[in-house]
């Protein structure tokens, strides 16, 4: 695999990523009882729409093809909230709970794109939104932290 081909498949795996996190605060906005945390999950949604605009745009800049889609975990993440909200009744707590795994998963997959060799713009553009996805969890833990304390 090229030098080349793997800045691309960072790139589409953390458009994946960010494709299941977009999906996950539309649903979990929808499930939210509070109004500020409805729109709370609805604002990270679309700054998470507006990440992948920038990494689409990379994608193409580097020669490749953007990913359309979600990752396979992420579709096994959805479906256990989809279960998880049928089978119990869907508390603003359990739903931050929900948001902060997937806010877990997608640091994760940003720390490890920010540790490969990519190019300057690339690399920039992977620190910045890693600092986003930080900020993102750090509210959405702290959300949660002053939900428990309420609960």
């Amino acid at each position: 695999m090229s030098a080349r081909d793997d800045v691309i498949d960072t790139l589409n795996d953390l458009i994946e990523t960010s494709h299941d996190g977009e999906y996950g605060f539309r649903e979990l906005a929808e499930r939210a009882q509070a109004p500020e945390l409805k729109q709370t999950f609805q604002r990270r949604a679309e700054e998470i729409r507006a990440s992948v605009s920038d990494l689409e745009q990379a994608v193409t800049t580097q020669g490749g093809t953007p990913e359309d889609g979600g990752t396979a975990s992420g579709a096994l993440h959805r479906g256990w909230v989809a279960v998880r909200s049928k089978l119990t009744t869907a508390t603003d707590l359990s739903l931050l709970e929900e948001a902060e795994r997937g806010e877990d998963s997608a640091l994760a997959r940003y720390r490890k794109a920010a540790q490969k060799d990519l190019p300057a713009p690339v690399r920039a553009l992977v620190e910045q939104q890693l600092q986003g996805v930080q900020r993102n969890h750090d509210q959405i833990k702290l959300l949660r932290d002053r939900q428990k304390q309420m609960s």
